[in-house]
């Protein structure tokens, strides 16, 4: 059980794809007595199951994974929903720990825990739909296009191959008719806990080579008839992600499965990039460590707390 009056620590674990996220967070909740969040954003749907790289029953070892399978592909769910639901789940677990751990490679549900989510105007469901049949017919070029002339500040800076974000900002302007820009804070929210901040990496080859390996283990688990069940589902926001649009194009004529393959590959790597692009964005933020760095990433872990 916690010590009364001691000061709590939230341990954020970040990451690219394959790093080694789910191990090391293992070891760290078992040496910590604490419990594991998810700040995956593509876990918490139950139907993504092996596409998603979920870590399996043996891997989480007994210990408690919250927010893995808790919700459906047809609910939506976003980054500000999932702000809400981490901060009514962390006073519960801290009764219990003094230490709990969030891990995940979505950036954006990361800061909204430690900084808090930007509060953005209502836009209209058909505006959306609109915005995203438009994407399917024509690519995102033209909605690139659009957002330099709506908002060329938050155009310089948005990750231009992230359709939702690009969809999401080009809505919000033509919805309020202001930049999407003016709507997002300067600052973070004050929190009533401790944020320690880990970033783990590997050399880029070690890394990729565990990428490719991944992709052929989700293949050889059976990741083809997985996207087949997902298929009928697949305009879901939450299917519009590495691997899985490329089965779907597959399934859709548009590639040979060796190309299909390929690309899943190529894909992924170049999102464990843009994961890292992201991160490291304030390089003052994160701690960077090996995932192999055991006794050092628990030497700064004390260092940071009062915990031994």
């Amino acid at each position: 059980m916690a010590a009364v009056g001691k000061e709590k620590h939230l341990v954020v674990v970040v990451g690219p794809t394959a790093v080694g996220k789910t191990d090391l967070c293992v070891y760290l909740a078992k040496k910590y007595a604490a419990e594991i969040i998810s700040a995956d954003s593509r876990q918490f749907f139950r139907e993504m199951r092996i596409g998603t790289a979920k870590p399996s029953p043996e891997e989480q070892q007994g210990i408690p994974h919250h927010f893995i399978d808790s919700h459906s592909i047809a609910e939506e769910y976003n980054a500000g929903g999932y702000e809400q639901d981490v901060l009514a789940l962390l006073p519960k677990l801290f009764e219990q720990q003094d230490i709990v751990i969030m891990t995940g490679g979505s950036g954006l549900y990361v800061r909204a825990v430690c900084e808090g989510m930007d509060e953005m105007p209502e836009t209209d469901l058909a505006l959306r739909e609109r915005l995203t049949h438009q994407y399917e017919l024509q690519g995102l070029q033209p909605l690139l296009e659009q957002l330099q002339l709506l908002d060329p500040v938050y155009f310089a800076q948005v990750d231009k191959d992230n359709p939702q974000r690009v969809i999401r900002a080009v809505e919000v302007c033509l919805s309020s008719g202001a930049p999407y820009s003016s709507f997002r804070r300067n600052g973070q929210r004050e929190r009533p806990f401790h944020i320690i901040k880990i970033g783990l990496t590997r050399d880029r080859e070690d890394l990729y080579q565990r990428i490719n390996q991944r992709m052929d283990q989700m293949l050889a688990q059976g990741l083809l008839e997985e996207a087949r069940e997902l298929y009928p589902h697949r305009k879901h926001n939450a299917l519009q992600t590495v691997g899985y649009k490329e089965i779907f194009d597959y399934l859709d004529g548009l590639c040979d499965w060796e190309e299909a393959v390929r690309l899943l590959k190529r894909n992924s790597r170049r999102y464990a990039k843009r994961q890292l692009t992201w991160f490291r964005k304030n390089p003052e933020e994160y701690t960077w460590f090996h995932p192999g760095q055991l006794q050092e990433i628990v030497a700064f872990i004390n260092q940071q707390t009062d915990l031994k």
